[in-house]
């Protein structure tokens, strides 16, 4: 049989969902079962979820060329089928400037770079309902990393090696062409067995991009089919591609591959245990140099937290890399990158005078409760941070360029009186002494309560009195320092918190009434400084 004789058992083109292959079968998803031609004598059907399959022997005759032109047709119904989402909702907990998805569920930043005189931000997309589904990359670009310009979708899950989602991923500025390295997702039958493939878009004028397909179709050996979110970088003579992985003792690694075209890869290893049994899994790595130090970012799943306040199983950090000539890495020193609720999956960029900027998903794995989703959308992302390390120590700050976003400074007076502002988008910047509380996003009902607990010497991020739905409450964060200084960013429904000159940061989304925009202080009576948003909300974003 022909791919044509295919197509139309399954009734056309238009009513196929996706493909598949797997163990020698030639899998069919299908819209609309009535449109179904006679299978009986050469295909079995199950129903997988709310879809029904088509399941055949495929033939040796028919090759992967035939199945990526299918993909193709999958792809144009995809992107027809998405203009009809990228007009936000209206929502009062909708951002000013940090960035949000019209509709649907937003997760991992992806292929953040800069590349041929702009910034590139991608992320992960789920566009029809708040929820963890097919996945596709959704596309930004940016002169100066605050206005964006919605681009075309740079990735839809059409093909039989991404068909349930396109994972998260890197990009390349490679001469003129801007290469996307990302996971192909795929779930098998009833049981949803996972097929993970690491595959390539290519893009002449950094928009429109054509799939290459896999350029790794295979697990390597001791490794789980969760292995993920590759991250290529130049080592030596070659290239290195960096790979999330979990192994089959079930315990989170780095998997390193090592190519000298891009294309073709070689396995080299995995690469971690020193840091013993790490977690079950490390999810988005990422990996660069500042001021002469290597670092590599991983996403440890499953390891223990020091505090009882913290129960969640994903966590985010940094180590220590030391390379060796071939390619391999030692880590050491790991560090969280935040210390609040919502960071996760950061990626980093290095900006043409050479400064490194970290955005992060604002959000959590398993998190899709939140009241964002009465309104159709879920998550955000993070604010641009510039990542340095002096002495040791590294540092994140707000980068330069979001100073654009906020207008002159005003002292105001902090004491236990609620100062009112005229809404919660602003810059605070003020010092504590310990035993002081700090309270904003305050109301008759609500408030986000920030404690710098003198018994401890912690400082406390509570939002136990707040709407959020699910996750953990409370946060805190030991320090040594005699004081408390902190700048904070606050945006509508979510706030980063800025410690002692960048030396630890605590983010986390708040939901208020919008009437609770007071702040109010417990302790010695102070001046601090305000910096109100300047900058509209972001419906133009998508037109």
């Amino acid at each position: 049989m022909t791919i044509e004789n295919y197509i139309a058992i399954c009734g056309g083109e238009s009513n196929i969902r996706r493909v598949l292959t797997a163990q020698g079968k030639l899998i069919f998803a299908v819209k609309d079962w009535q449109l179904v031609g006679d299978y009986h004598s050469m295909a079995d059907a199950e129903l997988v979820l709310d879809e029904w399959q088509l399941i055949f022997m495929r033939p040796k005759t028919l090759g992967d060329d035939e199945l990526y032109q299918l993909g193709r047709s999958i792809e144009r119904q995809q992107q027809t089928q998405i203009e009809g989402v990228q007009q936000p909702t209206s929502c009062p907990y909708r951002p000013h400037w940090h960035i949000s998805p019209p509709r649907g569920l937003l997760n991992d930043p992806n292929g953040f770079i800069y590349h041929q005189g702009q910034y590139h931000l991608f992320y992960q997309w789920y566009p029809f309902a708040c929820q963890h589904k097919d996945k596709y990359w959704a596309h930004l670009t940016s002169k100066d990393l605050v206005n964006w310009e919605w681009q075309p979708i740079a990735i839809t899950p059409s093909d039989y090696f991404d068909s349930h989602g396109a994972f998260s991923g890197h990009a390349l500025s490679h001469g003129e062409e801007l290469l996307l390295f990302y996971t192909g997702n795929v779930r098998i039958g009833a049981q949803r067995e996972r097929q993970t493939m690491q595959c390539l878009a290519t893009s002449a004028d950094g928009i429109h991009f054509e799939k290459l397909g896999p350029v790794i179709d295979a697990l390597p050996p001791g490794v789980t089919a969760h292995i993920r979110d590759p991250k290529v970088v130049r080592h030596q003579d070659h290239w290195l591609m960096l790979l999330g992985a979990q192994t089959s003792e079930l315990m989170g690694r780095l998997a390193i591959y090592r190519s000298a075209d891009l294309k073709h890869w070689d396995f080299l290893g995995l690469f971690g245990e020193e840091l013993g049994q790490f977690g079950y899994m490390w999810e988005c790595p990422d990996a660069f140099e500042l001021n002469g130090q290597h670092f590599v970012v991983l996403g440890p799943q499953g390891i223990q937290s020091r505090s009882p306040h913290h129960t969640v199983p994903h966590h985010n950090g940094i180590a220590v890399a030391n390379w060796s000539e071939e390619g391999g890495v030692r880590l050491s020193g790991f560090q969280h990158l935040d210390h609040g609720f919502d960071f996760y999956a950061p990626q980093t960029l290095q900006t043409p005078d050479g400064r490194r900027v970290i955005c992060a998903w604002m959000g959590l794995p398993d998190e899709v409760e939140q009241p964002t989703v009465e309104n159709g959308w879920i998550h955000q992302l993070t604010s641009m941070r510039e990542l340095s390390h002096q002495d040791g120590k590294l540092y994140q700050q707000p980068a330069r360029e979001m100073d654009q976003l906020f207008g002159p400074i005003q002292e105001i007076e902090l004491n236990e009186t609620e100062y009112t502002l005229v809404n919660n988008a602003y810059e605070l910047s003020v010092e504590l002494e310990w035993g002081e509380q700090l309270t904003l996003f305050a109301g008759e009902k609500h408030r986000l309560v920030i404690e710098a607990s003198a018994g401890s010497q912690t400082l406390l991020l509570d939002r136990s009195q707040t709407l959020i739905q699910t996750g953990d409450k409370v946060r805190e964060l030991k320090l040594t320092s005699d004081r408390v200084q902190l700048r904070i960013l606050a945006d509508a429904s979510s706030v980063e918190v800025f410690v002692n000159g960048g030396e630890a940061v605590m983010t986390s989304r708040v939901f208020v009434e919008q009437s609770s925009t007071g702040i109010a202080l417990v302790g010695q009576s102070k001046l601090a400084q305000v910096r109100m948003i300047t900058k509209p909300r972001e419906p133009f974003l998508y037109q």
